[in-house]
């Protein structure tokens, strides 16, 4: 049990290893995260796994030319492993959500829950999708409820790529150029949360907004 835990502590926190891990493993570290990439936005059983953090890591990383660590090849690399992982946990949600649902009794996977799902989707995806990719855990679930909702797949496709370009590219840049900064490198988890929080904040107006709509009609319908 102890080795286990110690595994599972050094995979949560692989992105402190990951200058250990090129010197040790050299060109074998593009496959390795390429898969962590892949399990953190591709299987919902994973939401754990580093995903900004470590593509800050990698981005600062590269620029110091470690071990011959390119840049270039880590985006690209990475950006598959976004865009496959949110693929793939669409279509495990799209085929065998509806069967969780028929067969799970639970509050999250019902008919009334897998309803919801779909009529949020259709009418908001395109939103969630995009902003999920800067929302930790989030990230892991959104592609998966959207399969289960049953997402019309070529709006997926179309935000999943933008999604993915805009989360791998922003966060392995602020790595290159700012990862050298002490203070940026100091507060990273505080600035991750800024992040976070300015991509939901239109979500969240809207939905105030709504709320209070709703408050309004109910006032409405009460004076008359």
């Amino acid at each position: 049990m102890d080795s286990l835990y110690r595994f599972f502590n050094f995979i949560i926190h692989i992105n402190s290893h990951l200058a250990e891990l090129i010197t040790q493993y050299g060109l074998w570290i593009y496959p390795i995260l390429f898969l962590i990439i892949f399990c953190e936005t591709g299987l919902v059983i994973f939401p754990f796994l580093p995903g900004d953090s470590l593509l800050f890591t990698a981005g600062t990383l590269a620029a110091t030319k470690i071990n011959y660590f390119n840049f270039h090849k880590i985006l690209m690399l990475i950006f598959f492993a976004a865009i496959l992982g949110d693929a793939c946990n669409y279509t495990i949600g799209f085929f065998f959500g509806k069967k969780i649902v028929q067969n799970c009794n639970s509050i999250l996977f019902n008919r009334f829950f897998l309803k919801k799902t779909y009529d949020y989707y259709k009418k908001h995806g395109k939103k969630t999708i995009l902003f999920a990719r800067f929302v930790p855990i989030v990230r892991t679930f959104a592609p998966f409820i959207a399969g289960i909702g049953q997402m019309d797949y070529t709006i997926f496709f179309i935000y999943n790529i933008i999604g993915g370009f805009c989360w791998v590219t922003l966060f392995l840049y602020a790595g290159y150029f700012f990862g050298q900064v002490k203070f940026l490198k100091n507060y990273f988890n505080f600035f991750t949360i800024v992040l976070i929080f300015l991509s939901i904040f239109p979500i969240i107006i809207k939905i105030l907004k709504q709320k209070n709509n709703k408050k309004h009609q109910i006032n409405n319908i009460q004076l008359s």
